[in-house]
């Protein structure tokens, strides 16, 4: 099966935020869509890695803010490729407020934010579908909303070519992320220590 025939599926990037016992966390997806309009719901999917997705089963609620397709990499890198378990996320970032429901939004590069709360959930395996009523939402920007092609194409930093440390040694890039794994097969179970993507975001260099 050709998995790169996927990555033509439309998505955007957004920032998914949530709040535990006093604690903050955010964590990009790119899975997002209004599935009813009375009453308003979304779906959204997330990584069952992601501390973000841990505090979200835990209280039900969440923001997502979409992202404008000048948000830097720093932005992405920031609340997609760092830990929550161990890093705030929020530290020294100024452009965060909480909406009525606590969890805090960002408005730098925010295009919107919608505030949640979960109705139904799922176990996909690696990621949970989460079924959520929209609370509350704001217009943030008219700029146009960054697209999962765009951030691909225009946002993410290429991956610099790397000699291999050994003769003959294979390289396997996230495709994500562009983090680089040596060794002559990937495992099966491999899970990109960055952005937390499986074996088939990866490419042999």
């Amino acid at each position: 099966m050709d998995q790169k025939a996927l990555y033509k599926l439309s998505y955007g990037i957004y920032l998914l935020t949530a709040k535990e016992n006093g604690v903050d966390n955010g964590c990009i997806i790119n899975t997002a869509v209004q599935v009813a309009s009375d009453p308003l719901r979304i779906s959204i999917s997330v990584n069952n890695a992601n501390k973000t997705c841990e505090m979200i089963k835990n209280t039900g609620i969440f923001n997502i803010t979409a992202l404008d397709d000048t948000v830097p990499f720093e932005l992405i890198r920031r609340f997609g490729m760092q830990s929550g378990k161990d890093t705030d996320k929020f530290a020294g970032f100024r452009l965060a407020f909480p909406a009525d429901n606590g969890v805090k939004y960002i408005v730098d590069h925010g295009v919107m934010y919608l505030s949640c709360k979960v109705v139904k959930s799922m176990d996909l395996g690696s990621h949970t579908l989460f079924i959520a009523e929209v609370t509350d939402a704001l217009t943030l920007s008219d700029e146009p909303p960054c697209t999962y092609a765009h951030y691909h194409a225009a946002i993410k930093p290429q991956p610099a070519a790397k000699a291999p440390t050994e003769e003959g040694k294979k390289q396997w890039v996230c495709t994500v992320c562009g983090y680089v794994y040596e060794g002559d097969e990937l495992p099966d179970d491999f899970i990109c220590p960055l952005c937390k993507h499986g074996k088939e975001d990866f490419e042999l260099k």
